[in-house]
């Protein structure tokens, strides 16, 4: 893949407080798109960038997730599940479609629009080196921790 600059863009977390991209340069980025708040294969997904952040940090990377779902949503799906990465609110899916992590699905015959799941693995520099679209969660984050230790090498 060719390197890309990652598009910039600030969103709130689930305590209101507003989180740009920029403010992590220096650091590797593992920014990840994912549909829905407590849904199976989204706290699967959360729950296992949970349990390899120590393993990110030190590789000086920081996991950043985001959905379209609301900033109280995010504080319950954190506390529920003791979730401690960075989760942001895209209600308005502006980001997800600068990331084209947003299109058209199809789900049991019908058609709709809405979060395509995505990872984007982002240099200290603020280019996107590696991305995964249509991610299957199994084994999902152990790749991506992978994908992290050639680029580091």
């Amino acid at each position: 893949m060719t390197e890309k600059k990652a598009p910039d863009f600030c969103l709130p977390d689930y305590q209101g407080k507003e989180h740009c991209l920029n403010e992590f340069r220096g650091k590797w980025v593992v920014l990840y798109f994912y549909p829905k708040d407590n849904t199976p294969g989204c706290t699967r997904e959360a729950r296992e960038f949970t349990e390899k952040k120590e393993e990110f940090e030190k590789m000086n990377a920081v996991i950043v997730g985001i959905s379209k779902d609301s900033e109280k949503s995010h504080e319950r799906f954190t506390e529920k599940h003791d979730l401690n990465i960075l989760l942001l609110s895209d209600t308005e899916h502006e980001v997800m479609e600068l990331y084209e992590a947003w299109g058209k699905k199809k789900n049991y015959g019908r058609e709709y629009f809405g979060a395509i799941r995505s990872t984007f693995l982002i240099d200290p520099e603020g280019r996107i080196v590696k991305e995964w679209k249509n991610v299957r969660v199994t084994g999902h984050v152990d790749r991506v921790l992978e994908a992290l230790k050639k680029e580091k090498r």
